[in-house]
């Protein structure tokens, strides 16, 4: 059985079908689409709508239903007439002479959850937008592109941006006025325009004042196509940019609570690294005290999930206390690198628990059982009326500690600040007041009492981007925490990746219920690469290497800005937009630009191929003027450039026999922090399958029968080192 707006079908004619909202009847293809998916849709499906019949069953369908993305699968059944991006909704637009309506979020966010409710499952605001405009649904997460696009033109219009993203648009796809969210009337949040008098407004503008209009979208073209585009090149920058970005870090640090000074306050994996750089660098501890201070109160506040493990998205205060409560699965995973790497400077074991607890809840609540990382879990869920609520699931009342602990909940109530008044709408916010925290056996009894809860939903495609940041962490992880499970998780999903989302040797950006969609963009590839690299160094399996630089062959051809330097979000294959994006901003995920920097140094080390430095020396120069002018701005591109500056060694352990002979070696190496080095761990009878990727391996062997350490830089080794107190004293 098909619902479909308003109207109950069966085997009806597709005559039978009545309008929805004011929209012309879907043809006969579309409606046998529709119910074909109806009648595939999975057992447990609950329509996500307040419009629902009598037996449960939606009101409204739309075209999202046809879509496999989580965020636009929401929106199947509001009353708007939702396209998704392509070029038959703008055919459309065309056809009808109708502006459109773009509207650009993701599945976790708590403000488009909030739009979708009061304006899109709205019905005087969905036939007004169903009679006037072409409204238009995008998953930003898996549409970067067209994300920056008009972020772009928001930014330039009202000076910020965020999501829900709205967007006014012409036909041929240019933008005339948009912003972020709108409450849906006049007076509304104390707005004095709401969007539906906006949409009103709009649609005359475009209407009656068509040059007007022509003249404001071609300006904002203008400034979309500057603002996705680094200023003109430069020299190569130096350690001057290093510093001026350590320096603003310093001034503005929050002393008392850690990260920078104000709110809202954003997980600082990025300035982390970068400031660990630079004090391993200049031997400045204050560097060291900022980093350590940051990440120990981040993991203590509310921020962190003291029960389940794992960051919320951000803190909306100075302390980390209340945070917007979504997980994304790319936070945590630069997150968990930088604690490693904390942990490996300090040898505090706060850092490594925080690490190893992440780690559980991405392998706990966030991996496939085919091995891929799922991206997000929501913010919101279900309160005990059965009403969505932000952070419901994560806040605590005393009597829900007494019922699930017992005689050991006072304690419990007192090192994590739970009272009767609670911090958050009646409810308490677990933060630790210690070191420690709770047992790990009362955390595992709030856990599991939590689990009988309604879990916020989880999005639950696969993103190759963020699954190289996953496979990065979790390859961290096993290096530095002697811990074989996370070497087999990272595989996994790598193996996952390149089995499941490639096309003709090209990566796909997306993957979910066994479809792999939308070509792949820069990040992907950069971020899969560093992944793979990351799994060669702690595996030792020359694939690793081999897919890695395949996969860095597809950007060079298809993305790298041969003549300027750097490289492009889009390829050839990617839909081609108004503007062509070189990222340039490391803002809560590092740009590929910055990340394949690194790439590219450290494939130079290993294969010693100078085109890999010719590359990396020509994308550092151009975006040598951001780096000059805000180099905050690229605070992973920093940690590129510190090694560009270094003299990088090349730790090369040869083995007799197996390759775990090697482990006193590594285990002491990796209890150091050594940022600026490439490893190569092979067993003497396996080196003629490694010397193509590394050359330096070349005549190295496990002298007198002992595993042998090489410490080497620009290609010039120390003496064999064949125990590990003059392997360390070479380091």
């Amino acid at each position: 059985m098909l619902l479909f707006s308003g109207v109950r079908c069966s085997s009806a004619p597709a005559e039978e079908l009545g309008r929805p909202l004011g929209v012309e009847v879907y043809s006969e293809a579309l409606r046998a689409e529709l119910a074909a998916a109806w009648e595939s849709r999975p057992p447990a499906y609950k329509p996500r709508t307040h419009h629902l019949l009598n037996d449960g069953s939606p009101r409204f369908t739309n075209r999202l239903f046809l879509e496999s993305s989580p965020y636009l699968l929401q929106h199947a059944h509001n009353p708007v007439d939702w396209h998704p991006w392509g070029d038959e909704a703008f055919a459309l637009a065309n056809k009808l002479k109708r502006p459109v309506l773009l509207s650009v979020g993701y599945s976790t966010c708590h403000w488009c959850h909030v739009m979708e409710e009061e304006s899109f499952e709205d019905e005087e605001i969905a036939r007004y937008l169903n009679e006037n405009y072409i409204a238009i649904k995008v998953d930003r997460e898996e549409r970067p592109d067209v994300d920056a696009v008009y972020m772009a033109a928001v930014q330039a219009i009202s000076g910020r941006g965020g999501w829900p993203m709205t967007v006014w648009l012409t036909p041929d796809r240019e933008p005339y006025y948009g912003g972020t969210y709108f409450p849906p009337r006049d007076g509304d949040r104390g707005v004095g325009a709401g969007f539906l008098t906006l949409l009103k407004k709009l649609d005359e503008v475009y209407k009656t004042r068509g040059d007007e209009v022509a003249q404001n979208a071609a300006v904002l073209i203008e400034q979309i196509r500057a603002s996705l585009a680094p200023p003109p090149g430069g020299d190569l920058p130096g350690v001057d940019a290093l510093n001026a970005a350590k320096d603003l870090y310093v001034s503005r640090f929050d002393a008392v609570n850690g990260g920078l000074q104000g709110a809202p306050k954003f997980p600082s994996s990025l300035p982390i690294r970068f400031l660990l750089r630079r004090w391993r660098a200049t031997g400045d501890d204050n560097l060291l005290q900022i980093a350590s201070l940051t990440a120990e109160k981040m993991a203590r506040g509310g921020m962190y999930d003291q029960v389940g493990g794992g960051f919320h998205r951000y803190s909306t205060d100075a302390e980390w206390l209340v945070p917007h409560f979504e997980k994304m699965l790319y936070d945590n995973a630069l997150l968990v690198g930088a604690y490693l790497e904390l942990y490996q400077a300090t040898g505090l074991e706060e850092f490594a628990r925080t690490a190893r607890e992440t780690l559980r809840w991405i392998e706990r609540e966030m991996t496939s059982p085919e091995g891929g990382f799922y991206s997000a879990a929501d913010a919101d869920s279900l309160n005990l009326e059965g009403e969505r609520e932000e952070g419901f699931f994560f806040t605590w009342t005393p009597e829900e500690i007494r019922k699930s602990l017992g005689e050991d909940a006072a304690e419990v109530e007192e090192l994590y600040g739970v009272s009767e008044q609670g911090n958050f709408e009646g409810r308490t916010i677990l933060f630790r007041r210690s070191e420690m925290g709770a047992s790990e056996a009362a955390r595992e009894k709030l856990y599991s009492m939590r689990a009988e809860r309604p879990p916020p939903l989880r999005d639950d495609k696969v993103l190759a981007a963020w699954n190289g940041l996953a496979i990065s962490a979790h390859a961290l992880a096993s290096f530095v925490l002697d811990e074989p499970q996370y070497l087999e998780s990272a595989n996994r999903a790598a193996d996952f990746i390149l089995a499941n989302m490639r096309r003709e040797g090209r990566l796909l950006r997306s993957h979910r219920n066994g479809q792999a969609r939308h070509e792949a963009y820069l990040d992907d590839y950069a971020f899969l690469i560093a992944g793979l690299i990351d799994l060669y160094e702690v595996s030792g399996n020359p694939k690793r290497m081999r897919q890695a630089i395949e996969l860095d062959q597809v950007l060079a051809s298809n993305y790298e800005d041969a003549d300027g330097g750097g490289f492009f979000l889009t390829g050839p294959s990617n839909e081609t937009l108004l503007a062509r994006e070189k990222p340039t901003y490391d803002g809560a995920v590092p740009t590929g630009n910055s990340v394949q920097a690194l790439n590219l140094l450290r494939l130079y080390e290993f294969t010693t191929d100078e085109s890999y430095r010719e590359r990396a020396e020509k994308l550092f120069g151009a975006f040598s003027q951001v780096l000059k002018q805000s180099p905050s701005a690229l605070s992973e591109m920093l940690t590129a450039l510190e090694l560009q500056l270094d003299e990088t060694r090349q730790i090369l352990i040869v083995t007799p026999g197996d390759r775990d002979e090697a482990e006193p070696f590594v285990r002491a190496l990796a209890a150091r922090f050594e940022p600026n080095r490439i490893l190569a761990v092979v067993s003497e009878g396996e080196i003629e399958r490694h010397i193509g990727l590394v050359p330096l391996l070349e005549g190295k062997l496990a002298l007198g029968g002992k595993t042998t350490a090489y410490v080497c830089k620009q290609r010039v080794c120390k003496l064999p080192a064949t125990d590990v107190e003059t392997f360390l004293d070479q380091l």
